[in-house]
């Protein structure tokens, strides 16, 4: 009768088909397969290989039998010692007693195979600078008659392994296998896994809480005017799922009533996990400024709380904005005066600080025609001062003079002559003398033309006399030089500094620099002052 039931069972394949389990072995591995429907009762249980639709083992078999094929058939286990090729194919489990049945796809791989370390890879997680223990995995262990026989772990290159890093640094990522042994009726049995170690810098420790406002902070609000504060908190979700909420001294504000003329609202960040719970005024009231609010989170791992209060922003002064404007306009206007006052002594202390001198790219050979006429009163510079004056913008100051007596040849064209000199000049000094030693006044007509076309600078030298002269005496052509130029008064001798300061300042910066030391004119016995 048992042969017949067995020979029947051969062709049941179970009315509750499912899609088959997955399994994977190294060849000269030990495999077991689990099942969750067979339960061993006498002859109650069927393993059959699909591949030719025999039976394979039965719970009745005997163990020499079962030593034999290089199985174990334990309770709902059915476990091959050492699998080999001939071990692939698709395995089923039937419990007799009902139509229910199990279905295993086993798959054997070569030990250089590539493939079963793809489809039997585990991953594991440690964090730097930790200690990192790594664990081999428990997937389809044997029974308990099978004896744990000790865990190695092996780097993907063979080298031995402890599976543990007591400070684990992230070059120590990477392929990992464990093989664990069994012992067995003598033998010794391995299953090997493959472990993917990733080391990653250890996860920032999460400020937890309360994170805006601080505990007793002041905020600057407008009476009469809409006001927003926000609550900022930090919670683990997975663990607390408690939310800050608003009090208006002790009493609860209402969430999201926006009839309310104080409410909060509340909103959360997915990507940072933070959570924040926006007070809202539509209008602030003087009452507020008096009332305490606490933005409290109830936590059952970091509870917190943070009270504020309300002031009003405070008034802009408009005196001090006076008064520094105040300021401003009497340093300016100062600086006008000063400015006015100095500006002859400002312009050459930085011309002489700053070592300015007149550029040569112009063309011109002079700094200066010293030009002379006659006056017709005898008001004008006698033959010494005009020697002191030549002799001290020469030698003093460093001027490149063209003078009438001296760089004119005689014979030359008066009139030509003069019009080029004072072509070659960077200014034209007007000197009245009480002798005639220039070209006359009559050229002065000629020398206004080319002054405006060529843009040069015209300073005139007056005496005392002539500085109170009626313009109206003065010769016609002298009246429009008088104000096209800049008049300089000089002051007799020994020279006034005031007279030499003003005639530098009209006068362009020289080419060359002044000679500084003192010395003696030995042709008019005068001293150069010192300025």
């Amino acid at each position: 009768m048992a042969v017949l039931q067995l020979f029947f069972l051969t062709f049941i394949t179970g009315v509750c088909s499912q899609t088959p389990k997955d399994i994977y072995v190294k060849a000269g591995e030990m495999v077991t397969l689990h099942s969750e429907v067979c339960k061993v009762n006498d002859t109650a249980t069927l393993w059959k290989q699909e591949t030719d639709q025999t039976i394979y083992v039965y719970s009745n078999m005997s163990a020499a039998e079962q030593r034999r094929m290089g199985v174990v058939l334990y309770k709902n286990c059915l476990v091959i010692l050492r699998a080999s090729g001939n071990h692939t194919g698709n395995y089923s489990c039937h419990y007799l007693r009902s139509n229910h049945s199990q279905r295993f796809t086993l798959t054997v791989y070569t030990p250089q195979s590539k493939e079963y370390d793809e489809k039997n890879q585990f991953s594991d997680l440690c964090y730097t600078p930790g200690s990192c223990q790594m664990f081999c995995p428990s997937v389809n262990t044997p029974p308990k008659d099978f004896k744990p026989n000790g865990t190695t772990w092996h780097t993907e290159n063979g080298e031995l392994s402890s599976g543990y890093f007591s400070s684990v640094e992230e070059k120590d990522s990477g392929v990992y296998i464990c093989t664990r042994s069994y012992a067995y009726s003598g033998q010794i049995y391995n299953i090997t896994f493959t472990v993917i170690l990733d080391v990653q810098r250890e996860n920032p420790v999460k400020n937890l809480g309360i994170s805006f406002p601080n505990d007793g902070q002041v905020f600057e609000v407008e009476v009469g005017k809409r006001a927003e504060i926000p609550c900022k908190a930090l919670t683990d979700s997975t663990l607390d799922p408690s939310s800050p909420f608003w009090l208006s001294g002790s009493s609860f504000v209402e969430e999201d009533n926006r009839n309310a003329r104080v409410y909060f609202s509340f909103s959360f960040d997915n990507r940072t996990e933070q959570m924040t719970a926006t007070l809202t005024f539509k209008e602030v009231k003087e009452e507020d400024l008096s009332t305490k609010f606490t933005c409290k989170l109830e936590s059952e791992i970091k509870p917190a709380f943070a009270t504020i209060t309300l002031t009003k922003i405070a008034q802009p002064s408009y005196t001090a904005l006076a008064v520094c404007s105040i300021v401003i306009v009497l340093v300016m206007i100062l600086t006008v005066v000063v400015y006015s006052k100095f500006k002859v002594d400002i312009t050459l202390f930085f011309r002489d600080a700053l070592g300015c001198r007149s550029s040569t790219s112009d063309g011109r050979s002079y700094d200066a025609f010293l030009m002379c006429y006659m006056s017709d009163t005898d008001k004008g510079l006698n033959e010494d001062d005009r020697r002191q004056l030549e002799n001290t913008l020469e030698e003093r100051f460093g001027y490149t003079l063209c003078l009438y007596d001296r760089d004119i040849l005689p014979g030359q064209a008066v009139a030509e002559t003069v019009l080029e000199s004072t072509e070659q000049s960077r200014a034209v000094v007007l000197v009245p003398c009480s002798s005639d030693p220039g070209p006359g006044i009559g050229l002065l007509s000629a020398i206004h033309e080319a002054l405006v076309e060529r843009k040069t600078r015209l300073i005139l030298i007056n005496t005392k006399l002539t500085e109170g002269s009626k313009s109206d005496s003065l010769p016609e052509a002298l009246q429009l030089l008088c104000k096209a130029g800049d008049c300089v008064t000089w002051k007799g001798s020994p020279p006034s500094s005031t007279f030499w300061k003003e005639l530098r300042y009209h006068l362009p910066a020289p080419q060359h620099a002044p000679r500084r030391a003192h010395r003696l004119l030995s042709q008019t016995g005068y001293e150069v002052p010192s300025l």
